[in-house]
């Protein structure tokens, strides 16, 4: 038969830190969030947002955010945040609950020896910002609706004031439709990109394509399909 044993609440034993030490901790705990974020592969651009974010909370809250509540949170998306976009909202309370996810991973036993509390997020399904990222769905339009877009504008450009950049962007946005191409990318070609030898159509060498991953820019080449040999033969 089983031995019984008395089960302890860990908030009943724990030494408590000074304020030096945790200011240190706090400190540290923050550079280890960037670095596991960076190891994670995210951009630099997007861990600066998101420690952005954790800043501004902290700034209100006033004090380490271990220390938030559901009803800290509650006040601070409730009323400080009540007026904000959604996009602020929803990225502020994801912020939030990536690095309460990190503390509960790789500090909670550390906090619990310093600050006798046992790390839990603050955002719960009752007051996690809900928003139009929550269900957000694109519905391409139809390829009669892309004819219609394309006839009416090719029409302007008999009449239109500046020829030449506007002629420019119609060929480029053509380009998206017919081969896929991004905004980024196709602002990024030049002539000399248009090889009319390669493949039966001719093909695009797209220098500035995106990367996967944080992985920098992939040049890639492109068939120039559904007509967009004659949308550069036009232009040109």
């Amino acid at each position: 038969m089983a031995a019984l044993a008395v089960v302890r609440d860990l908030r009943e034993h724990w030494t408590p830190a000074s304020v030096e030490e945790l200011e240190r901790f706090e400190t540290d705990v923050l550079a280890g969030f960037v670095l596991a974020r960076a190891s994670a592969g995210l951009a630099d651009g997007t861990i600066r947002g998101d420690v952005g974010h954790l800043e501004q909370i902290r700034s209100w809250f006033g004090r380490p955010l271990w220390g938030m509540q559901p009803s800290d949170a509650d006040a601070y998306f409730g009323k400080v945040l009540r007026g904000s976009p959604s996009g602020t909202r929803l990225g502020r309370s994801q912020a939030l609950t990536t690095y309460f996810m990190f503390l509960e991973l790789r500090h909670k036993v550390e906090l619990h020896r310093m600050t006798g509390r046992v790390v839990e997020c603050p955002i719960d399904e009752m007051n996690k910002p809900r928003g139009a990222k929550d269900v957000q769905v694109r519905i391409p339009p139809s390829e009669p609706e892309v004819g219609t877009l394309f006839t009416g504008w090719g029409g302007e450009l008999a009449t239109c004031r500046k020829f030449a950049p506007t002629a420019r962007n119609y060929t480029a946005s053509k380009l998206l439709s017919q081969v896929g191409l991004r905004v980024s990318e196709a602002c990024g070609l030049d002539l000399d990109d248009i090889k009319w030898d390669l493949g039966r159509f001719g093909k695009l060498h797209v220098r500035h394509g995106k990367g996967a991953r944080g992985s920098g820019p992939r040049e890639r080449m492109v068939p120039l399909i559904n007509g967009a040999d004659r949308t550069l033969r036009w232009f040109i």
